[in-house]
């Protein structure tokens, strides 16, 4: 069972930045894409930034140019780098990873890391 452990969320002000760090133990399995997500009060959890493990990023518009994911395939970690903060990313944000192993396709989460931009 691969656990993954969140760290770096924090209340900051607009216009700051924060770089949230995620990894992964106990992998058995090879990990194909890490991402992040995050959930709002009220809202559903969505798709901040992705990547693969040969390093193609896919990122959701609110955050495109603004936010940098970056991934240690040797280490298992995922970080996400977060400049030009705004107050609507506030969030519980989510590390996620995909792995595969004997066809059969897995999906892990972290417990969630709280980001609160404050304007």
């Amino acid at each position: 069972q691969v656990q993954l452990v969140e760290t770096g969320g924090a209340l900051v002000q607009a216009g700051g930045s924060l770089r949230l760090s995620c990894a992964a133990s106990g992998v058995r399995f090879r990990i194909n894409a890490m991402g992040w997500y995050r959930q709002a009060p009220g809202k559903q959890r969505e798709l901040v930034a992705t990547i693969t493990s040969d390093g193609s990023t896919n990122y959701a518009d609110s955050v495109k140019g603004r936010f940098t994911i970056s991934r240690d395939n040797a280490k298992n970690t995922v970080a996400l780098q977060m400049n030009s903060l705004k107050p609507e990313d506030t969030a519980v944000y989510y590390c996620n990873a995909k792995a595969l192993s004997a066809s059969i396709r897995y999906d892990f989460w972290g417990q969630g890391t709280q980001v609160t931009v404050s304007s």
